[in-house]
């Protein structure tokens, strides 16, 4: 079975009965070493193969038992070595000195760091044929020259090497290499690569007219290349003839091609492309690049001779006329990039209705200034494998097929049966139905000068956004953020089934019922009415920051049975505290709320004096966690009654003073809450001192910032003698 790692390198899994097997078979021949503790004697004398793979640990018979390995197997005459991981220090030694006389081997697979860690005498070992470098820094030029003597060599593994590692000159002297597995740069740094007749892979190759060895007909030798292989600066071929050197269409097995220009020349590209760069008709990607002619190529603007093309990218080319895509009924992904004059795509008469698109899986259309739309034949059963769609910065594109032909939600998943990726961006004239467009869409972004939409799976982003919602295909949203002055029909969210997570900044409408929290309405001077969030019964958290104009007219102390977090509170300078209206109306109101109702954990609030009070400390005291008193800009000092509603919050772990400018001390009652682990004291200038009875032992964590003098000097003194407590300051 065939898989991928996290590298995307490919791997086989084999069964743990073929495994067994294979080793017993292959016993005489084959071991592996995979401990460090391990026994030479359980070697065979005939092995001539070995991989090693123990851990970087040793005990000190490892010396030895290597050294017996030494002497019981021959080790100038093994084929195999392949040691799987990075060694240090006297692990690496011992390796080095067991295997440094390998003479025949065939396969050679090592980490090095320096030259040290090579096999004695490297170069002369003129029987490797498969080389791979697990790890390799800048080694100079010492060991690129030793390469370039393996004249067996047919695998060559250099894909971990870093670019500044430079290639000998004289690498095209391995002319039996067949796989050269490395980055593209190093591809395109062999000279006369012509030479390597049988090389089967070459990324990338630089026509260079000033240097020798970098023309055209090098290619033209490497009549085994497949793969993938991208060709740059074919501004600098001359004339067809030197094109037709490449001899691209007798390449059977080249996979993927790409034709890259630089710099346009109108009047010789046309030329060269159409008559000497032509590919085989076995091309599956091909991507087309800067192409300066006024016509693309015969072969792919008139009748298409590479059919079984699945993927085509043509980017700042200067073409009058796009080439038929229907005909290309393999194709899954098209990418059209900076292409100015193109008006339309489409449509292509005369294909046939029934194949045309049916494979396509992406489109995209970026920087194509000119572009208005893309037209099909009216099919709606055409791109059922269409999953994604991308469009950027095309001013004038305003109908993408089927978005404005189709109507109704039935025939629209008929049209786009697999679509889930859309993304929209500075396409101001391109018209669309409500989004999500189907019910198969998971990921939607659409951005222009005023606003965006983005919807990922169960997250709906909306800012300044202005279009239309199809709210029967956001069932599954969980989280909801709407900002900027979008709009939105509030009512019609109670047509979402599952419950939600808002927040709402800066939005003036009506609120839904089926809340699980709303969270960040901040500086909203337009919400009044504490009626229009009376309704939702499942609410958990609710957020009401610096909502100067609310009242509390129509609210409903119900709605607050069942939350778990509450901040209500106004900003500096506010003469007005929300959380005063609103926790009074709850304690007013204690007795229509059922015994042990309430589950708050966590309260923010702008009022010491409200909410320490009886009525609200005792319906709170077996929930509440963390109480948090922020920019309470009028108390200043705490009454016996609120000293004593403190002492009701026996399950308080946390509590916080935040910018409270007249606050002179802290509570004097602090050492009585049992359960108090952390406490944080920030920007209370005027606290001069810790409580006089001293601070709760269940304390584990002080934080204390932006306070008086005194108070830092007695915090200096407790972290000198509590070493239990944590203390910042």
């Amino acid at each position: 079975m065939k898989g991928c790692d996290n590298f995307e390198n490919h791997y086989y899994v084999m069964h743990d009965l073929m495994h067994e097997l294979s080793r017993s078979v292959s016993s005489q021949e084959c071991h592996n070493i995979s401990s460090s503790s391990f026994s030479a004697d359980d070697i065979q004398q005939s092995i001539r193969h070995i991989s090693i793979t123990m851990e970087n640990r040793y005990d000190d018979t490892i010396i030895e038992e290597m050294a017996k390995l030494k002497s019981r197997i021959d080790i100038g005459n093994l084929r195999t070595l392949m040691v799987f991981r990075n060694y240090e220090g006297k692990t690496a030694r011992i390796l080095e000195d067991t295997f440094k006389e390998i003479k025949c081997v065939r396969v050679l697979f090592i980490n090095i760091y320096s030259l040290e860690s090579l096999p004695l005498n490297f170069s002369k070992l003129i029987h490797l044929q498969y080389l791979k470098f697990g790890s390799l820094c800048c080694l100079g030029i010492n060991l690129a020259s030793a390469l370039s003597k393996l004249y067996n060599l047919k695998f060559l593994d250099l894909r971990d090497c870093f670019n500044r590692f430079k290639l000998p000159k004289g690498i095209n002297r391995l002319v039996n290499l067949r796989h050269f597995i490395a980055h593209g740069e190093h591809h395109s740094r062999v000279p006369e690569v012509g030479k390597m007749k049988h090389l089967h892979e070459l990324k990338q190759f630089y026509v260079r007219r000033r240097s020798v060895g970098f023309g055209l007909e090098e290619l033209g030798r490497l009549t085994n290349l497949g793969g993938e292989l991208s060709i740059h600066n074919l501004e600098r071929v001359a004339t067809k003839e030197e094109a037709i050197e490449a001899k691209l269409s007798m390449k059977r097995n080249l996979r993927e091609l790409a034709l890259i220009w630089s710099k346009n020349q109108p009047s010789i590209d046309a030329d060269i492309l159409d008559g000497g760069l032509k590919p085989h008709n076995n091309l599956r990607g091909l991507t087309i690049k800067g192409h300066g002619g006024a016509i693309g190529p015969s072969w792919l603007c008139g009748e298409i001779s590479i059919k079984h093309l699945e993927f085509l990218t043509l980017e700042g080319v200067s073409w009058v006329t796009l080439p038929s895509f229907s005909q290309l009924t393999y194709l899954k992904v098209l990418w059209l990039k900076n292409i100015a004059g193109v008006r339309v795509v489409g449509p292509d008469f005369g294909t046939d209705r029934g194949k045309s698109f049916m494979h396509l899986k992406e489109v995209v259309f970026v920087d194509m200034p000119d572009l208005e739309k893309w037209v099909v034949e009216p099919n709606c059963h055409l791109f059922p494998m269409l999953g994604r769609i991308t469009c950027v910065r095309c001013p004038n594109f305003h109908a993408l097929p089927f978005f404005s032909e189709c109507s109704g939600p039935s025939t629209q998943d008929i049209a786009y049966a697999s679509l889930c990726s859309l993304y929209i961006k500075d396409c101001p004239k391109l018209s669309l139905p409500p989004m999500p467009h189907t019910s198969t869409l998971t990921s939607v972004d659409m951005h222009d000068t005023t606003g965006y939409m983005s919807y990922q799976k169960t997250k709906l982003i909306l800012w300044s956004y202005r279009g239309a919602l199809a709210l029967h295909n956001l069932a599954k949203v969980e989280s909801m953020t709407i900002s900027g002055g979008a709009t939105i029909a509030w009512t019609d969210l109670q047509m979402l089934t599952s419950q939600l997570r808002l927040e709402v900044k800066e939005c003036d409408s009506m609120l839904p019922s089926k809340l699980v929290a709303l969270t960040g309405i901040a500086r909203e001077s337009t919400m009044q009415s504490m009626a229009l969030i009376s309704n939702p019964m499942s609410l958990t958290r609710l957020d009401l920051v610096d909502c100067k104009n609310l009242n509390v007219d129509g609210f409903s102390p119900l709605i607050t049975v069942n939350l778990k977090e509450l901040m209500v509170c106004n900003r500096k300078n506010s003469s007005r505290s929300i959380a005063e209206d609103l926790l009074s109306e709850v304690a007013r109101t204690k007795s229509m709320l059922p015994a042990g109702s309430f589950q708050l954990e966590t309260l923010t609030v702008d009022c010491i004096s409200v909410v320490l009070v009886a009525p609200i400390c005792s319906l709170v005291a077996s929930t509440l966690q963390k109480l948090a008193i922020r920019y309470d800009q009028r108390v200043e000092s705490f009454t016996e009654e609120e000293e004593k509603a403190l002492q009701l919050l026996t399950s308080l772990q946390r509590l916080q003073f935040d910018d409270c400018p007249c606050l002179p001390s802290l509570p004097q009652g602090l050492h009585g809450l049992s359960s108090l682990r952390k406490l944080k004291v920030r920007d209370c200038p005027e606290i001069r001192s810790l409580p006089k009875h001293g601070l709760p032992t269940s304390l584990e964590k002080l934080n204390v910032d932006y306070c008086s003098a005194e108070l830092q000097d007695q915090i200096e003194e407790l972290k000198r003698t509590n070493g239990n407590l944590r203390v910042y300051a």
